[in-house]
């Protein structure tokens, strides 16, 4: 996925497996996102190794032999980290540290590390580090192996605890006051969206790097921080909108992402608070991605674990000045073309258009191609949540007198 080779970047070697649930198009497919996801961490993946599997090795996740060989890999070309694309036990990560020699991280951990290096707030510095440590807690005995045994000798006898355990107490009561402090912030940010008032709130939501924060820059004339990495934006940022005569809310929140670590979904729940409470969603979507329809799955898991899928919700098809064309089924594309040549009809006329209600929208929030028709869809979609909620109103109704009632 990524061709040049930075020597700045360390040097990594990616691990995934091929089972009967995981084929190799899709072992591919996640090694490909975990690519990008050591690329946007400040890595290189250097060499990637599969190994079809029934099921994962449960002492060393891989086979022995392939362990053996990328083992000689690792020394033969200088290789300081090994990245794996499943969450590893304690006990694996311990005994494949062994062998291999260099630094073993699972795909939870790459994401831990990506999110740490992000969070620019103090808000989102506490839920990263809260997820850390509930990472953190099980592994203690495989991280710290030198602290397994109490000491012993003269005046070290009698009771007491390990110095394991006394890690495991300290990580246990940094993991309460974390928890302590997101639920003062909580209540902080609680009267915060209260003093808005009772405008329409509307949501961005979607998979990482699908180009929410540039749509939220484009139709909000902000400066919300947008890169081509993954999880660039981590704190969720709230801009007073207005189109035409209707003010709303627009927020811009995290990216999701397949096999998101427990942890995460659980400290960023409060993060999440916002999608939870607004009136529309706007589910962007990268249409230019090969995988687009797995990460709407995934997106709409996500937003049913936090009870939010049932929520009015647009889709938003971005990025269509980045789509390569190939073969269609006649009913979707008739004709094989350049992405230079799909007119917004064409893009109607297939699957995609008939997705909810009929109402979903291509665009190029990057080129701001065919914005005007998302605004007005928007605006029709706030402006009859308004009238619901308030049947005179002053922003859609500006000549109607109060003192009439």
């Amino acid at each position: 996925m990524l061709e040049k080779k930075d020597i700045t970047l360390e040097r990594a070697v990616l691990i995934g497996i091929v089972t009967k649930n995981q084929d190799e198009d899709k072992s591919k497919e996640y090694l490909d996102e975990l690519e990008f996801l050591t690329f946007t961490a400040g890595g290189y993946a250097v060499k990637r190794f599969t190994q079809k599997m029934d099921m994962p090795n449960p002492k060393t996740f891989m086979g022995t032999g392939k362990i053996e060989e990328i083992k000689q890999y690792i020394d033969d070309n200088d290789i300081g980290t090994a990245i794996f694309d499943d969450e590893l036990s304690s006990a694996q990560e311990r005994n494949i540290s062994k062998i291999l020699n260099c630094k073993v991280l699972d795909r939870t951990n790459l994401i831990l590390d990506i999110f740490a290096q992000r969070a620019q707030t103090s808000y989102a510095r506490t839920q990263v580090e809260l997820a850390q440590c509930e990472y953190l807690l099980p592994r203690l005995r495989g991280m710290w192996t030198h602290l397994e045994r109490q000491k012993g000798g003269i005046g070290m006898r009698g009771p007491g605890e390990t110095e394991i355990e006394t890690d495991r107490r300290i990580v246990r009561d940094k993991i309460s006051l974390l928890k302590e402090r997101i639920k003062t912030i909580d209540k902080q940010m609680s009267v915060q969206r209260g003093n808005r008032g009772a405008m329409v709130r509307v949501a961005l939501v979607g998979y990482t790097n699908v180009g929410k924060s540039t749509l939220m820059n484009v139709i909000s004339k902000s400066e919300v921080f947008a890169e081509n990495k993954l999880f660039a934006t981590l704190d969720t940022t709230v801009r007073k909108v207005v189109i035409q005569n209707l003010p709303f809310l627009l927020s811009d929140t995290v990216g999701f992402i397949r096999k998101l670590p427990t942890q995460l979904v659980e400290s960023f729940k409060s993060t999440l608070d916002e999608v939870r409470e607004a009136d529309l969603l706007l589910h962007v979507v990268d249409i230019s991605h090969p995988n687009f329809e797995e990460h709407i799955e995934s997106v709409n898991k996500i937003l049913g674990e936090i009870k939010s899928n049932d929520k009015p919700t647009i889709m938003v098809f971005n990025k269509i000045d980045a789509y390569e064309a190939e073969p269609f089924d006649k009913e979707d594309l008739t004709v094989e073309r350049t992405k230079a040549n799909y007119s917004l009809d064409e893009w109607k006329r297939t699957w995609m258009g008939r997705v909810g209600r009929n109402n979903a929208l291509f665009i190029s929030a990057l080129n701001k191609q065919n914005l005007e028709d998302f605004k007005k869809r928007v605006y029709d979609e706030v402006r009859e949540i308004h009238v619901t909620r308030f049947p005179y109103n002053k922003f859609l109704y500006p000549d109607y007198d109060e003192s009439q009632e």
